[in-house]
């Protein structure tokens, strides 16, 4: 009777544990606006979207780093002639990294039209718009939305992330004029009386920060959507 207390705690951090793989397992599932669904499936066919009883909207199907064997391209190839429809189209996100049985499964995809791959240009691989950028980058963004909770800031700074404007205010302008004046460590260097008009802007590599991290692909698939709805072809 004195052990039951200790056998209960161990079987709620054995199950605890077993929730937790289950849910790092599980789809990612995100809104990205103006009718736009996302859904991350990390293994087919278990990570299918469901069949939905509301009324289907456009999708991105991120199939990058997905695994699946012939069976799961089977099942893909069916619900994609089910699913993707011109009005109701599937965005698929796949790479070279996608399970090359799922790659086949949309190889052919004339005859669904709703169906538009994107993807980085690699050999081997021919998505319908094919994207110029590192894989390593492509990897560190995919983690990324992951790891930050997919939450809306998240998924904004990975498709449109914040730009870093020249600064053009009274203090930089007073510096230019007055460069006597500009404080020592100033990214605005000391411009002589032949440089009227003209700023030159010195970069510190001590203070310089790297660019912003871009999901390239997902960016696309974004614009695309919009560009549909733009066009009222969706």
């Amino acid at each position: 009777m004195k052990l039951r207390p200790v056998f209960l705690l161990v079987g709620l951090v054995l199950g605890a544990s077993s929730l937790t793989r289950t849910a790092a397992a599980k789809p990612l599932i995100l809104d990205l606006g103006q009718g736009l669904a996302y859904h991350r499936a990390h293994t087919l066919p278990s990570d299918l979207p469901a069949a939905s009883p509301a009324r289907a909207q456009p999708l991105v199907l991120d199939l990058r780093y997905t695994t699946g064997g012939p069976d799961a391209a089977i099942t893909l190839a069916a619900w994609l002639k089910f699913r993707a429809l011109p009005r109701t189209p599937v965005i698929i996100l796949a790479n070279t990294e996608t399970s090359a049985a799922l790659r086949a499964a949309f190889a052919e995809r004339e005859d669904t039209p709703g169906l538009i791959v994107l993807g980085l240009n690699a050999p081997g691989f021919t998505p319908d718009l094919a994207l110029a950028a590192d894989p390593a980058t492509e990897r560190r963004a995919y983690d990324a939305l992951a790891q930050t909770d997919a939450d809306a800031v998240a998924v904004v700074t990975l498709i449109n992330p914040p730009l870093a404007k020249p600064r053009n205010d009274e203090a930089a302008l007073a510096a230019e004029w007055n460069p006597d004046r500009t404080a020592p460590n100033s990214s605005i260097a000391n411009l002589h009386p032949a440089d009227h008009g003209k700023r030159a802007i010195t970069k510190n590599p001590a203070t310089s920060t790297p660019p912003p991290l871009i999901d390239a692909v997902l960016q696309r698939a974004v614009h695309l959507h919009r560009a549909l709805v733009a066009l009222r072809q969706i």
